[in-house]
């Protein structure tokens, strides 16, 4: 499947998901971070296991916010992490990763300084 962007902001593109994962500038990774300026792939831990310091390459770039693809299904982050983010002035947007995928590109777009966790698909 691909993702057809509405309109390009600056940084890395989603593309479109393959093997379990996204194609984000011509690569495939199976789970990514993804900042305004790169995406790296991710050793992704499993979801209630996340916490900040699996996040730290995120938060170093003060974002608005971090959206965090669950991934196959919505399920809810730790609390403990929602609450060491919202300490730190930085808000939680969680969703099923492919929905998070394309909200990075419709928000990107917009020209928002957000920051994106997305767990693998399978």
């Amino acid at each position: 499947m691909q993702v057809r962007p509405d309109a390009a902001g600056p940084g890395p593109r989603i593309t479109g998901f393959a093997d379990g994962g996204f194609r984000i500038d011509g690569r495939v990774m199976t789970a990514a971070l993804l900042t305004p300026q790169n995406a790296a792939a991710w050793d992704a831990p499993a979801l209630d296991a996340l916490d900040a310091v699996a996040l730290a390459p995120l938060v170093a770039v003060r974002p608005e916010f971090i959206l965090i693809g669950t991934g196959a299904v919505m399920a809810r982050p730790p609390r403990a992490l929602v609450d060491a983010l919202d300490a730190d002035g930085i808000g939680v947007e969680a969703m099923d990763s492919r929905a998070a995928a394309r909200a990075w590109g419709i928000l990107r777009g917009e020209d928002r300084w957000i920051a994106a966790a997305l767990l693998p698909l399978a």
